[in-house]
Formats: C-alpha cells, structure tokens, sequence
C-alpha cells in the first residue's frame, strides 16, 4: 500500500516509519522542513519525502493522489506560543479537505482517551479532532491511548525525573488519578495492525496496557524497579498553577506542556472494553516490562525517537535553512582555533557534546547558565540528547537544537533555544588540514543584547578556550 504518514519528526510516527518499511509499504512522510528530517536513516526506495505544513492549505498540493491510507499524528499541545485548540482545528480541517482530493480509503488517527465527563483543553481538542476527520468522504479509525511508555516518550521520561530527582515527594492530588498505560510497541501494533482492516473502518478504540495504576503508583513502581526508594506525600493545597511549576522545575517539560499535562492528568485515562486487542491478535505488556524494554533500548544507545526533538515553538517555523547560513553582519563572535592531534578523536568527542559527557569544559558554568534560563522560562539543560554517541539535525541538545550534523564535512551546527535578547549560533568544523574552527555567533536584539554580550565576554573566554583545548587533545 501506499501510506501517507504525518507528524514524522514527532516521537510516534518515528517509531511506526522503520515498521511500515519493513512491512513493505510505499511511505510518503510529510514534514514542514525536510532538513530536520534524516533521510540517512532510510535508505529505502520505498520512501518519498515531502514537505507540507498542515496549517498552510496551499503547501498541501504536494500530497500524491494515489495514497491508500494516511496517518493523523499531528497535535500542538506542548507549543509555546498560540492556542494549541485553534491549531489543531486548523491543522485537521486542512488535513481532511487534502485527503478528500486523494485515493484514500482510510484516515489512521491517535488521540487520547476522552471517557470522563469533563475533559481538559488537551482532550477536548483531541476529540473535536475526531468529530472534524469523521465527517468524511475516508473512513476513520480512531485509536485512543493515555499515558505511553518507551524509551524518549513524554510520559516515560517525566516518571524519569522525578523518581530520579526526588527520594522524598510532596505532591497534588492528581497522583491519585486512575490511568491504564500502554507500551510504545503495543501502540505500533495497533495503530499498524489495524492498515486495510475494513472491520476497523469509522471505528474508535480505547488502547491501554492490562493495568489500571494511579499515577502514584507508577511512581513507586518505577522507583522499585530502578532500586531506588521514594516517599510520596499527597497535599490537596496544590493549584494547577503551583502543580505546573512543580512538574516544569523537577522535570525536562517546557511550561506550556506542564501547564496542559496537569490539566489532562486530573482526568481517569482508563479504556472502555473493545475486541480491538483479540481482532489483531496482541499481546499486551504490563508496566513494569515496559519501563524494563525501556531502559533496554536506552543502555544500548538504541532509542529511536525522543518526545524532547519535537518542535515547541515557532522560531523554526520557516525551516532550518534559514538558520543554517550564520550571520556575518551586526554580529559578534567568539573564533578559536586549533590543530587537532587526533582527528577521530576529536569528531568522537564533538558528536558526544552535551548530555551526560557536559561541555568537556566548566560544566558547572554550563548548568548555571541552564538554571538562569528554566527560572525564566527555558528550556534549561534538562533535555538532554537523545543518544549519546550520534546526533542528527533536528536533535535537542541540552538548551541547543541540531541545525545540521554531518560528519562527512566535520561540521556541527547548533542553534540556540534558550532565553536569549538576540540568537546565538555554536559551530565546530574540523578543516582538511586537521585544523578545528570553534565559532560562537551572537546576533544581539537591541541594546540589552549588547549588554548581554558584554557581560558574558570574560565567562565565555574562559569556557570556550578549555573547551576547544580539550576537544582537541588526546585524552
């Protein structure tokens, strides 16, 4: 068949893509910028990549009319900037009059459980979603999931910090609030098993894991499993607001998706029965097998996808390749320069950069620097990397983004996503002759950027200089 998947730089289309290649299907991947898009990874005949922006209904005339199935993993919920409802309305609207114009007789769409009488905003909008792509000329199968575990999923890795961080726990009430998780590799199976199944066809199905746990418990049985013991002590004076800022503080969310996960996570997520489980014929995975396939794929640096590389706000919006070329005029820089003594070496230490290995260089200055912007309002350091040996363009980095990672040429590119009163650009190239170019670039936003430039100028003399001594030697 020929499938249209959208959403695929986002953490669940990643982990379908590879499944629906090997099964043999013909994939068109729908991206709004093909550089954040590592066509590396697939070396296929059977892919076709596109770009088209849902929220742009003149850039969707690149879709093929001959598609059979399409995949809806589009949501806008963890988005920093706009009502995240309003896009997804958009967004759905554009998709279903798109899709009418093809060949294609059936729309695959994941959503969220939506059971409770009153659902948050997040719910809400998924189900509006439902209601605009069932109203169609395609058939619509609906899968509706809650809390999804895997390695670099959303849910799996905010469990994560907060276990992790906190051997003792004071926390809101909605740690009381019944879910029914699902592992990352039963949701494949479902939303996979169900391509061409006509008994499927408009159609909505709840698909959890066999447990229904409160997110206490989740808590404390993540803890047991990772060797860890935790206190939990449930306080009712948390508002959502103080429940917001706790969940953006202990963990790697962005305060947005903190403010709309506690709104979600004050309602049961728990299944309504259906035959979905028996029709496909899938074994279901219990929690703490879940968590354990987890952190499997995570010691073998084999995690697929990472809810912390999707995109949350608009800067990239015109894509990558406006960022990519740096800026020369009305910048100031930062150049060192260096003889590289062991080439492999010094690319081995770039391409782990960030993460668990830190900055090679004062990595104390580094999580300063990552606490000042979380207090206002950052990313911080918490994100992370995804691997810790490679790394692709579109990747998060700690508070940078992955504009371009080619080994080939030696380059790394980085684009800053921290709080900033102007942007900032870090770049490593490794020349023919061996010789490493470290290049900071700031583009300072009026005189508070000047300011900022010159006030970090003996810090960043100190940082960038161990920095590139380090990268360069041997050890």
């Amino acid at each position: 068949m020929k499938i249209l998947l959208t959403g695929v730089t986002g953490y669940i289309a990643q982990r379908i893509l590879p499944v629906l290649l090997d099964n043999g299907h013909e994939v068109v991947c729908c991206v709004r910028d093909s550089n954040r898009f590592n066509r590396k990874n697939y070396l296929n005949s059977n892919l076709t990549v596109i770009e088209a922006d849902f929220l742009n209904e003149k850039s969707l005339q690149v879709i093929p009319k001959d598609i059979d199935v399409a995949y809806y993993l589009i949501h806008s919920m963890s988005t920093q900037t706009g009502d995240f409802e309003s896009m997804e309305e958009i967004c759905a609207t554009n998709f279903k009059k798109s899709i009418e114009q093809t060949n294609a007789k059936q729309v695959i769409y994941l959503s969220g459980i939506s059971n409770a009488d009153e659902l948050s905003k997040h719910l809400s909008s998924r189900k509006n979603v439902e209601t605009i792509l069932s109203d169609s000329t395609f058939a619509l199968t609906t899968l509706k999931a809650g809390i999804i575990l895997g390695s670099g999923s959303a849910s799996f890795e905010i469990i994560r910090d907060i276990v992790e961080k906190l051997p003792f726990m004071i926390t809101p009430r909605w740690l009381k609030t019944k879910c029914q998780p699902i592992a990352i590799r039963n949701v494949v199976e479902f939303a996979v098993g169900v391509i061409g199944r006509s008994e499927t066809y408009n159609n909505s199905y709840d698909i959890g894991g066999p447990e229904i746990l409160s997110y206490k418990e989740m808590l404390l049985r993540f803890a047991k499993i990772r060797g860890l013991k935790r206190r939990i002590v449930i306080v009712p004076v948390m508002t959502p607001r103080i429940s917001s800022y706790w969940l953006y503080f202990v963990t790697a969310t962005s305060y947005a998706l903190a403010k709309n996960l506690v709104n979600s996570m004050k309602v049961d997520v728990t299944c309504k029965p259906n035959n979905l489980t028996a029709l496909l014929g899938i074994n279901l995975i219990d929690y703490d097998s879940s968590i354990k396939l987890a952190f499997d794929k995570i010691e073998q640096n084999q995690v697929l996808s990472s809810w912390k590389d999707a995109q949350t706000s608009t800067i990239f919006n015109e894509g990558f390749s406006k960022f990519i070329e740096v800026p020369v005029n009305g910048c100031f820089k930062d150049v060192r320069t260096i003889k590289v003594e062991d080439l492999n070496s010094a690319l081995q230490k770039i391409w782990s950069i960030g993460g668990k290995r830190g900055w090679f260089y004062a990595n104390w200055l580094w999580e300063i620097r990552g606490i000042m912007d979380q207090l206002f309002g950052g990313v911080g350091m918490r994100r992370g990397r995804k691997s810790d040996t490679e790394i692709v363009s579109g990747d998060a980095l700690d508070f940078w983004r992955v504009l371009l990672a080619d080994k080939q040429e030696k380059r790394l590119l980085l684009y800053a996503e921290m709080k900033l009163p102007g942007e900032a650009w870090l770049e490593f190239k490794i020349d023919k002759n061996n010789i490493l170019t470290q290049t900071a670039t700031f583009r300072p936003l009026g005189l508070l950027g000047r300011l900022y430039w010159y006030s970090v100028l003996p810090f960043h003399a100190f940082i960038f200089n161990g920095m590139i001594n380090r990268i360069a030697s041997k050890l």
